[in-house]
């Protein structure tokens, strides 16, 4: 007989679990020391907003649910900004909230809240563990459903006197993926017949063509790779949304980037030009069709998991809901070769000249003109990870990327504070240098996760963008009233912040030192952020 607690690691186990991020709480006593005697490694975060953002980054690169924890109450409340980001950005995720004992939890009580149906709206699926003989069975189905596509968040409650309790109870052995079925036949030939008649066929690559689906530290897309047949053979020219950046390389002539890219909106103008939209494991949640569907007028193939959502603006011809990757690998054979390359031709090579031109020395720093010598410092397979705010607007549209999940934006839920945090899972999830790119803004709001990043003897680089401001608010603010109000912020030095932790602190004054101290501190051991003082 074991306790419950010890049962519950035993299934973490059984799942491939080697990280579970979080904050210790009283009622996490006898799980906390469960995991203490297994081969699972428990990361104690400084918050646990940071340890939720862990999770999900580190599920979104590996394909397998990253792992939360963190007490009742308001530890529970605190968790939930990152498994909702994970909700809508589709990754898997499991969190796991401690909670009084049985007994209290008809009345009020200290601390104690319904976290069950407070969590609902944000995860596929939650249960409270409310007998040990039933941890096995409900850790096993989290796991399933988080990792099922479309994958995303689930959640369990452990009181604390159930995980106190004995059982004989054991793991369930955790089993393949379900895969989706192989495509409709028919469904496939009608799609490749509307995108050979098409005069102006474009594919629009969502967050489903990059997601990593195979178990292990492995951040290759099937999905990526047959998407990349397809456009070879037949010529298409893509468009992607800013989560999937990746899905072909911006080296390719194929690649427009992303929906807003180009100086002059040279990409939204030829997805609203085309005729024929083939858009693969897309979600509206990424970015609203209306902007580039606004006349209803554009015939849409949809090929994902699941059936298009009921929208006006996204009312697909054909719907090929099946498992994308064999999907898209019977479009490669149905599809005459050569398709779509009468037009879009010249796009390609305006956006890159555009998003690789590197700053005259007397201008002052921006984000857009960083981002070449960033680009420029980083390998193809190194990771950037967003933060979101202005820069996040630059990095989507003038960031190229070469491989699919090189590049982590959160564009679903879009939560601000994700980079530090995230870059440290990617940090372990990865073996590639990791970069943290953030706003003065999102960086305070988990900047003590460095603490947490430094005591794991890890080595990201933090590019911090500074402009006093909640710099996009303001943007819009201006945009559409010629003022702002309430955006400006002051901050503390940030050089000497960092160097607090114990880290490298850069403030570069010039372009040129801006360049050689990125050159230098992505590849270097250790830990180093970067401030560029917005002119």
């Amino acid at each position: 007989m074991v306790k419950a607690s010890d049962l519950l690691v035993e299934c973490l186990s059984a799942e491939g679990v080697e990280y579970v991020f979080g904050v210790p709480g009283e009622e996490l006593e006898d799980l906390l020391f469960s995991i203490r005697d297994s081969n699972i490694r428990f990361v104690p975060t400084r918050h646990e907003q940071g340890a939720a953002f862990m999770a999900d980054v580190h599920g979104r690169l590996t394909g397998e649910a990253g792992v939360c924890l963190s007490t009742l109450g308001p530890g529970a409340t605190n968790l939930i900004t990152g498994v909702a980001d994970a909700h809508l950005d589709k990754s898997p995720l499991v969190a796991i909230t401690g909670q009084g004992g049985r007994e209290r939890l008809h009345k009020e009580s200290h601390q104690a809240l319904d976290i069950v149906h407070t969590f609902e709206p944000v995860v596929k699926w939650n249960t409270q563990l409310g007998e040990p003989e039933i941890v096995a069975e409900s850790v096993r189905k989290a796991f399933k459903l988080a990792e099922h596509e479309k994958p995303g968040a689930t959640h369990l409650e452990f009181p604390e006197d159930v995980a106190a309790e004995g059982t004989t109870d054991t793991p369930l052995p955790a089993r393949e993926r379900v895969r989706r079925p192989d495509p409709d036949p028919g469904s496939v030939e009608r799609a490749a017949t509307l995108l050979e008649r098409a005069a102006r066929p474009i594919v629009l690559a969502g967050n489903g063509a990059v997601r990593t689906r195979a178990r292990g530290t492995d951040r290759d897309s099937e999905s990526a790779n047959r998407l990349r047949d397809l456009v070879e053979r037949a010529g298409l020219p893509v468009v992607a949304t800013y989560m999937g950046k990746g899905a072909i390389s911006d080296r390719r002539p194929h690649s427009l980037l992303t929906l807003d890219s180009g100086p002059d909106g040279e990409a939204a103008d030829a997805i609203e030009d085309a005729d024929c939209v083939l858009a693969v494991g897309y979600d509206i949640a990424e970015h609203d069709p209306a902007g580039w569907n606004p006349d209803l007028d554009t015939t849409v193939v949809h090929v994902d998991h699941e059936p298009a959502e009921v929208y006006r603006h996204y009312n697909p011809e054909i719907e090929i809901v099946a498992d994308i990757p064999a999907s898209l690998r019977a479009l490669t054979e149905a599809i005459g070769s050569g398709t779509g390359k009468a037009w879009c031709t010249d796009v390609h090579d305006r956006i890159i000249e555009e998003v690789t031109r590197k700053p005259d020395p007397d201008e002052p720093f921006s984000v857009r003109r960083t981002l070449p010598l960033l680009r420029e410092a980083m390998a193809d397979d190194d990771v950037l990870v967003s933060d979101v705010g202005s820069h996040k607007m630059a990095i989507a549209q003038s960031f190229p990327v070469y491989e699919p999940n090189t590049c982590i934006v959160s564009n679903g839920l879009a939560s601000m504070g994700i980079a530090v945090p995230g870059a440290l899972a990617a940090d372990l999830a990865c073996d590639a240098n990791v970069v943290a790119a953030t706003g003065d803004g999102g960086f305070l709001m988990n900047a003590a996760e460095i603490e947490t990043a430094k005591r794991l003897g890890l080595d990201y680089t933090i590019v911090l963008f500074n402009d006093d401001d909640y710099g996009l608010i303001s943007e819009k603010q201006t945009e559409h009233t010629g003022e702002r109000f309430g955006t400006e912020l002051s901050n503390p030095d940030f050089v000497a912040f960092a160097e607090s932790f114990g880290i490298e602190g850069h403030r570069p004054e010039t372009w040129a030192d801006l360049e050689a101290t990125l050159n230098e501190a992505i590849p270097s051991a250790g830990m180093a952020l970067v401030e560029v003082r917005l002119g």
